[in-house]
């Protein structure tokens, strides 16, 4: 009797497998059906000059569509690399993306899209072919119209590379998780504003500029590593970040270190407590880079404007502050 009942169970568990198998196989690369927003890009020069600014500042555009490792941190030391993408992103055990190419080549890059294709992606994290890409590696769904447009104009007013980006390779991790998690599902109902917040020192263009363009929140916040979603306070710190052993090396660090964001949250042991005026926290982000492996775009971020700086400096320091402490920020697993 207890043989048959072990009989049937792993009988059970094999179709339970199987059914789960084929449910992924089929619905992994699902495609939706997501309207396009109303919006058209600009050859206005205001307009452009705007989009060179959030693409090359706090959007940080500029430091992952790159082709290399090299080219990575060469855009992070400000030298002009073309976004052609290609570039590897590792996502650990869900498989391997590759950057796009955010050129207005025709064949490989931007070019072969409409400005409502490109708009979806940004506001809904839906590709042109209708598959979801991660939103929180583009958590652009409520940056303005009026962002969305000089963004996507100024790519478009781009010298054209023709660069093939190699498609995703996704594991059967990583296709499980697209099909169940959230975070990997399309944004259905954003809210944006038609204008964004004026740039200017003020709480509203901080948070503006700490959700929905800088991503503060989407690195400062613990988050579950295969799911993505947030597992404690927002802005208290606490996300790791594996070795990438090939930047590690070509930064000249040891590639088996890891990262994990600071809390910045205005609690009196926090990272943000280290500045003790906004002078000081304005030329912590001139100097830029000084942890050659961060995650965090130092380069683009030395380049926003003295208001920006401020206007998320007034921001974090309007938080609940939260007593975390995350521990070393540089460290190795075992250690």
């Amino acid at each position: 009797m207890l043989k048959r009942l072990l009989l049937l169970f792993l009988s059970l568990l094999l179709v339970a497998g199987l059914g789960i198998y084929f449910y992924v196989q089929v619905n992994w690369d699902k495609q939706y059906d997501i309207p396009y927003p109303a919006l058209q890009t600009s050859t206005d020069s205001a307009t452009i000059a705007r989009g060179k600014y959030l693409v090359h500042g706090p959007a940080h555009c500029s430091n992952c569509h790159v082709s290399s490792i090299p080219d990575m941190i060469a855009a992070d030391a400000g030298e002009a690399v073309p976004l052609k993408g290609g570039a590897p992103f590792p996502m650990g055990p869900l498989g391997v993306l590759y950057v796009p190419n955010l050129t207005p080549d025709p064949t490989t890059g931007i070019g072969r899209y409409s400005d409502q294709q490109i708009f979806r992606m940004m506001r809904h994290a839906v590709r042109p072919s209708g598959i979801a890409s991660i939103s929180l590696l583009m958590p652009f769904w409520n940056m303005a119209d009026e962002d969305l447009i000089a963004v996507v104009s100024y790519l478009r007013s781009m010298e054209p590379i023709e660069n093939n980006v190699p498609a995703a390779e996704w594991s059967f991790l990583g296709k499980a998780v697209r099909v169940f998690v959230p975070s990997f599902h399309p944004i259905q109902n954003p809210t944006p504003a038609k204008s964004a917040p004026p740039m200017a020192p003020t709480i509203e263009r901080g948070e503006y500029l700490a959700r929905y363009v800088a991503n503060c929140v989407g690195c400062h916040t613990e988050r579950d590593p295969m799911t993505f979603e947030a597992i404690d306070a927002e802005y208290a710190g606490g996300m790791e970040f594996e070795p990438y052993p090939e930047l590690n090396i070509a930064a000249g660090e040891d590639p088996d270190l890891w990262m994990r964001t600071p809390n910045i949250t205005p609690h009196p042991q926090s990272a943000l407590s280290k500045f003790k005026n906004l002078d000081e926290w304005k030329a912590r982000f001139r100097q830029g880079r000084q942890i050659n492996i961060s995650p965090m775009h130092w380069g683009p971020f030395s380049r926003l404007s003295d208001e920006d700086l401020e206007a998320l400096y007034l921001y974090l320091h309007s938080l609940d502050p939260v007593e975390k402490d995350v521990g070393p920020l540089m460290y190795k697993k075992n250690e």
